[in-house]
């Protein structure tokens, strides 16, 4: 496997998309929601880290990290999620290659 882990470009947006349909297709506890959420912090400017895993030019992988509110209204605080791998490539390492990337 040679995994590559980088920021995401708007080209792609499309895939993302479909990554993260269906890394949540058949997941139990889900309102199938979660591609609309990124694509919403996307385009409101909030989706601070979002990238990507790619193979061989097809995006397998993504995690988002957007800023979230506390009851105390404390700043800084950051939301991890989702974090998205399609479903052949689960169990492989891709979703801890995204958590461990610092770019």
């Amino acid at each position: 496997m040679s995994l590559a882990i980088r920021k995401e470009a708007p080209a792609d947006v499309a895939a993302i998309e479909a990554v993260t349909i269906a890394a949540f297709l058949n997941a139990p506890y889900t309102s199938h929601t979660e591609q609309f959420i990124v694509n919403a912090l996307r385009k409101a400017g909030k989706l601070t880290v979002s990238i990507v895993a790619e193979e061989d030019g097809e995006i397998v992988g993504h995690v988002a990290v957007s800023p979230v509110s506390v009851s105390d209204r404390t700043t800084g605080w950051f939301g991890l999620g989702p974090i998205s791998v399609l479903p052949e490539w689960q169990g492989r390492g891709v979703g801890s290659a995204l958590m461990q990337e610092e770019l």
